[in-house]
């Protein structure tokens, strides 16, 4: 046995404390792991520091939450992010309690995909967010314990399909950011297009353009959210269809394109 060493240091849990002192003293990892009854993984990680700054990013990830822990939620990324949820979002939950969200993006607007994996990013930092190509349009995701806690519209069954209100502190981050809002609503189930019409003039038939608004969604809780949005932006708008608003106003849609604008 080493000089100055009584007998093998075996604690009934393994410690850091007896193995840092060894390696101070000069012993190598493979004596340090045989004196105190570990691995020899074990050791380089807690000399190295490797295992301590993984458990610091477990406690950080189990931290994270703004509604559990009151970390500072960015409201400008949330309201759009809610948006997005709202519209093309889903949330499952996976195993061991972690929540993933997903944002479906068509590959035609490329912008938006790289927006929406920024949003994700801001509003849940600690959270890695990645990307998974399917045909004709990416998932933009993200894992976490908590998104459940941030979107408590998350439930069984399609959005449609159950009720959708928002929670009092969401209400009030989309009435400081309608703008925002209404982006995701509109970047998700909506567009910006030209609208052609025919009008008889003189015996002869013309053809007009004009640029409009469309939002399309089969909840009508949704579709009342978004009209109170567009409401607080003072953007004029109607029912086109059952389950459809149009916002076609030259002014309202010089508004709307103060915050919106077509997809990317």
């Amino acid at each position: 046995m080493a000089a100055g060493i009584v007998g093998p240091c075996i604690p009934a849990k393994p410690s850091t404390g007896p193995a840092l002192r060894l390696s101070a003293l000069g012993y190598n990892d493979r004596q340090v792991a045989a004196f105190c009854g570990v691995s020899l993984g074990a050791v380089q990680k807690w000399r190295t520091g490797a295992r301590r700054a993984k458990e610091d990013e477990e406690r950080r990830r189990h931290s994270s939450c703004p509604h559990c822990h009151g970390r500072e939620l960015h409201p400008g990324p949330y309201s759009y992010l809610l948006g997005l949820y709202l519209g093309d979002g889903h949330i499952v939950l996976c195993r061991k309690g972690v929540y993933q969200l997903s944002i479906f993006c068509g590959d035609m607007w490329p912008g938006l995909i790289d927006a929406a994996a920024h949003a994700l990013a801001s509003v849940m930092p600690a959270s890695k967010v990645s990307r998974r190509q399917h045909t004709g349009y990416t998932e933009v995701k993200s894992y976490s314990l908590h998104w459940a806690c941030l979107f408590p519209q998350h439930g069984p069954g399609r959005k449609h399909e159950r009720t959708i209100v928002l929670a009092d502190w969401q209400e009030k981050i989309v009435s400081e950011h309608p703008g925002l809002f209404a982006r995701g609503l509109i970047h998700s189930d909506g567009y910006r297009g030209t609208n052609r019409v025919r009008r008889p003039v003189g015996g002869e038939d013309k053809w007009y353009e004009y640029p409009r608004y469309l939002f399309k969604n089969e909840s009508g809780d949704i579709l009342r959210l978004c009209g109170e949005t567009l409401d607080r932006l003072g953007v004029a708008w109607r029912y086109n269809k059952r389950n459809e608003i149009s916002v076609a106003r030259r002014d309202a849609v010089a508004r709307l394109d103060e915050f919106v604008g077509p997809k990317y």
